[in-house]
């Protein structure tokens, strides 16, 4: 039940509060003393090499691991004991690739997202109308009724964005959602997440490309274990922080828009 101390803590408090945490597997550290704060409408791109703790990260941003030490919230609570789940949008590294296989229709699909809302029996006149909404937000009337299988990657990621947008979610969070998606429909894909931060919905993104999170993202975390930037994507360039986190010369490359 939302209550009017609620409602105000969440003007207030971040998203998403990283405070201080470590977290290793067994006696592997994976992160050491990391703290990110990702404020409401934020759009904060997670960039990092392979093996950083970036995956590890949403993990405990979904509460499905707890830290070792420290705390991490989400909308002033804890992330493990979080039961708001309609509130939060995931899109999972693998989510294109898995729906392949899936034998049913984008509506379907996006109609998951009310799942939460919906009272016992059939969808009522306000889900059937947030499901259409959905969909055309995110430019995928034409293909409600096809199976999602028959998409192309690019299509499905926007499937699972509506799905999120369903269900009325404050918090998008993807993790490296367009491995395996061509080159034009990553740029339209990456310009619908800009457009929907615009419109008030915070988003948290791990992406390899670093120029798309410099192009998009206000706000940019570079981890590797621990923290080594976290700040505007324009001072981001002029630090240090990329090469000293890759532990090689990297270069940034802007993409066009």
């Amino acid at each position: 039940m939302t209550t009017a101390s609620t409602t105000e803590r969440d003007a207030t408090a971040p998203v998403v509060s990283v405070d201080g945490v470590t977290f290793g597997y067994g006696e592997r550290p994976v992160l050491e003393d990391v703290s990110i704060d990702v404020e409401p409408g934020s759009f904060l791109g997670l960039v990092g090499p392979n093996g950083s703790g970036k995956s590890t990260l949403i993990d405990l941003l979904l509460g499905l691991e707890r830290p070792d030490a420290g705390s991490v919230r989400l909308f002033g609570e804890r992330a493990h004991e979080f039961d708001a789940g309609e509130r939060i949008g995931y899109v999972a590294q693998n989510a294109t690739e898995t729906a392949r296989d899936v034998p049913i229709t984008v509506r379907e699909v996006v109609a998951m997202g009310r799942y939460p809302h919906r009272l016992v029996g059939r969808f009522s006149k306000a889900d059937r109308r947030a499901i259409d909404e959905a969909i055309t937000r995110v430019g995928i009337a034409d293909l409600a009724s096809r199976r999602i299988g028959r998409l192309s990657g690019g299509q499905r990621q926007r499937v699972f964005i509506a799905r999120a947008l369903a269900s009325e979610a404050d918090l998008l969070i993807l993790d490296e959602p367009t491995v395996g998606v061509d080159a034009e429909s990553r740029e339209a894909f990456y310009t619908l997440l800009s457009d929907l931060n615009a419109s008030g919905l915070t988003i948290v993104l791990v992406e390899h490309d670093i120029g798309v999170v410099t192009t998009y993202a206000t706000e940019i975390a570079c981890l590797n274990r621990r923290l080594y930037f976290d700040g505007d994507p324009t001072e981001f360039v002029a630090t240090d922080a990329l090469s000293e986190a890759y532990g090689t010369d990297q270069h940034v490359v802007h993409h066009d828009h």
